[in-house]
């Protein structure tokens, strides 16, 4: 059993910095691909960072520059440094993984962005 657990999410005022981390429990030998995605107000959950085993990352367009995602591959950690925040970052983020092709979701940590 894969279980994922957020934290670091809050209310900070634009311009300002937030760090999540995610830690994966379970029964894991080996994570391939490790992200987060968000869900803002009225909107559709949509990817925000990714990053594989080896290190290689994907960012959406609108976090390049801002947001850096990072890993710990020996404690299965998966982090998003969060600078220069803005009003439309503001959302739900959910932690995610791919592990033996399998797709796993933590229950999100809030950021909400005051402007």
């Amino acid at each position: 059993q894969v279980q994922l657990v957020e934290s670091g999410g809050g209310l900070v005022q634009a311009g300002g910095s937030l760090r999540l981390s995610c830690a994966a429990s379970g029964s894991i030998f080996s994570i391939n691909t490790m992200g987060w995605y968000r869900q803002g107000p009225g909107k559709q959950r949509e990817l925000v960072a990714t990053i594989t085993t080896g290190g290689t990352t994907n960012y959406a367009d609108s976090v390049k520059g801002r947001f850096t995602i990072s890993r710990d591959n020996a404690n299965n950690t998966v982090y998003l440094q969060m600078n220069s925040l803005k009003p439309e970052d503001t959302g739900l983020y959910y932690c995610h993984i791919i592990y033996q092709s399998y797709w796993y979701w933590g229950r999100g940590t809030q950021v909400t962005v005051s402007s």
